[in-house]
C-alpha cells in the first residue's frame, strides 16, 4: 500500500515538473513521519524513501535508534526550542525550522561541540498567520546572513508552510512569495538563486509548490494515510 502511494506521488511530482519544464529529479521528497511507527517507516524506506521529516526531537530519536543502518536522512521540520538544540544536532542532518538569531547561536555552538556540519533552512511565515512559527519576511535576510557567517551551519535554503485551504491554488501566492524572497536573499549574499533551496509544499498543495519552484516537498498523509492522493 505504501509502495503504491509513493509511486502515485512520484507520478504526480513528475507531471507537475513537466508542466513547468523541470527535471523531476530536481525535487526531493521528504516523507513526514510524525506519528508514524517505525515499522511503516521502514517499509517506506524499503520502497525507496530516502529522507524522513519529524516534528519532535524525542520521537525522532526513539525511531532513529530502531532504524539505524537504513541510510535514511533525517530532517527536523517542526518548531525547535533552544533547549532542544543539542539532541536535535545529534539526531538530524537538517533543520528546516530556524527562525531566530538565538536559535542560530545555540545550533552553531552545539554543532561545533559535536564537530558536525548541519544543514539549516530559515523558516519564514510568508502568510503572516499568528498560529504559525517562522520569522517575518523582512527578517529573513538578517537570519540568512547570520547562518552564512557560522562555521558549522550550512545555509541550505528557506522554508514555509502555506495556509491550509480547500483549493491548492490558494497556496500559490505564499509559494510565489517565498521564491521571490529566496531570490532577493541569494542576491544579497552574492549567491545564485538555485544555491538556496525552497522547502515548501505538503500533501494537499505540493504540485502547486513544485510549479512555483519547490526543491523539497514534505509529504506525510498522502504516503502514510492515503489522504491527498
Amino acid at each position: 500500500m505504501i509502495a503504491d502511494r509513493l509511486r502515485h506521488i512520484h507520478i504526480r511530482l513528475a507531471d507537475a515538473c513537466r508542466r513547468c519544464g523541470r527535471d523531476p529529479a530536481s525535487v526531493l521528497l521528504i516523507g513526514v513521519t510524525k506519528g508514524v511507527d517505525a515499522d511503516r517507516m521502514a517499509e517506506a524506506i524499503r520502497c525507496g524513501l530516502t529522507d524522513v521529516g519529524e516534528n519532535r526531537v524525542q520521537e525522532a530519536r526513539e525511531k532513529q535508534a530502531i532504524l539505524s543502518g537504513t541510510g535514511a536522512r533525517w530532517h527536523l521540520i517542526g518548531h525547535l526550542q533552544r533547549n532542544k538544540s543539542k539532541p536535535a544536532v545529534e539526531v538530524f542532518d537538517a533543520v528546516h525550522s530556524v527562525d531566530s538569531l538565538e536559535l542560530i547561536g545555540v545550533l552553531e555552538r552545539d554543532a561545533a561541540a559535536r564537530r558536525k556540519w548541519l544543514s539549516v533552512f530559515v523558516q519564514v511565515n510568508v502568510s503572516g498567520e499568528a498560529t504559525k512559527f517562522g520569522c517575518a519576511p523582512e527578517e529573513a535576510l538578517r537570519l540568512a546572513q547570520a547562518v552564512a557567517a557560522c562555521r558549522q551551519l550550512d545555509l541550505t535554503g528557506l522554508m514555509t508552510i502555506a495556509p491550509l485551504a480547500e483549493s491548492p491554488e490558494a497556496a500559490r501566492p505564499c509559494f510565489q512569495g517565498l521564491r521571490r524572497l529566496r531570490d532577493a536573499v541569494a542576491s544579497s549574499l552574492s549567491r545564485a538563486p538555485g544555491e538556496l533551496k525552497l522547502s515548501m509544499g505538503m500533501s494537499h498543495d505540493f504540485e502547486v509548490a513544485v510549479e512555483e519552484g519547490a526543491d523539497i516537498v514534505r509529504i506525510g498523509s498522502a504516503i502514510f494515510k492515503g489522504q491527498g492522493a
